[in-house]
């Protein structure tokens, strides 16, 4: 009988032995993948701000912005539409890290270029990672000529220069956060108590309500303004409707600009007053070059 039950015993000892050397070879061989988070936004704009978002490597996409004027004008001014605000722009993924742009606003005639490079993508499985970061840098030139004469500013006076830190996560498939440290720099002022350099810092979110439909919101919070104009916080609400080629967004927001340096920093309109601003971006994509069917379906997926 003790025979036996030895017997027994080290039969059980090898056989889970055997077993879990079998569960290592196994794990050993079985891959460790990594799998990216797509669509945190679905657009490569929060609202007025950039998201984390870039076009795909040879795609050009062609934007054009609108904001009117405050919906509190009244009938007259046909709440606002009988003012407007616009810009285009054409946005290019170099490859699928690096975009870059072009734009031009009719708001002091400003011609702005950028780059935004994706240094971190959101993972799950094998050395994941919980956010994505990319960074954004912008340099605005104002062209428009509103100076006295005799007091013509230099090229370098009418420069404007933003660096931004994109900081996302894709909590679910239906809820996004962003949240955007910014820096932005002055070359020239109109007071002297005007501070050349502007720190803020902006929050941004996305909730899914169907494949196609989400609505976002979006907020900067300026640390030290400007003094010589009296500004408000950049407010901005929105309804992002996707249409296979293209993304439409409808924005309620009381800044009528489009441009870093301007809507963060020389908004004036208070929105909880009625000083709000109706607007829409709306972008059309183009491909240039080849793109494997696999890749093109990843590009479509609006989950994880």
């Amino acid at each position: 009988m003790k025979n036996f039950v030895f017997i027994i015993v080290v039969f059980a000892i090898g056989t889970q032995a055997w077993a879990q050397d079998l569960f290592d070879i196994l794990d050993d061989e079985t891959p460790q993948t990594k799998n990216y988070v797509s669509s945190t936004f679905k657009g490569t704009r929060i609202l007025n701000g950039h998201s984390i978002e870039n076009r795909k490597k040879g795609t050009l996409e062609f934007v054009i912005s609108h904001r009117f004027g405050r919906v509190n004008l009244g009938a007259d001014e046909l709440y606002g539409l009988d003012q407007s605000n616009i810009r285009f722009a054409f946005e290019y993924g170099l490859n699928d890290n690096i975009m870059l742009g072009v734009g031009r606003s009719s708001f002091e005639k400003t011609y702005d270029g950028f780059f935004k490079y994706k240094v971190i993508k959101q993972s799950s499985g094998k050395k994941s990672f919980p956010f994505a970061v990319s960074l954004f840098g912008s340099v605005a030139y104002k062209s428009i000529d509103d100076f006295e004469p005799g007091n013509e500013p230099s090229t370098s006076e009418r420069l404007f220069y933003t660096s931004q830190v994109l900081i996302a996560r894709k909590f679910s498939p239906g809820f996004s956060l962003q949240i955007t440290p910014t820096y932005i720099h002055r070359n020239s002022v109109k007071i002297e108590e005007d501070p050349n350099d502007i720190f803020a810092v902006g929050f941004g979110g996305r909730i899914k309500l169907s494949k196609r439909i989400s609505i976002n919101g979006e907020y900067y919070y300026t640390v030290n303004p400007l003094e010589s104009i009296d500004t408000t916080n950049s407010l901005a609400f929105g309804i992002d409707i996707e249409t296979g080629g293209h993304v439409f967004q409808i924005i309620l927001s009381n800044s009528i600009t489009m441009i870093e340096k301007s809507f963060i920093t020389e908004s004036t309109d208070d929105f909880f007053e009625g000083d709000v601003h109706l607007g829409f971006n709306i972008s059309r994509a183009f491909q240039f070059g080849k793109r494997k069917e696999k890749k093109r379906k990843e590009i479509e997926k609006s989950d994880y």
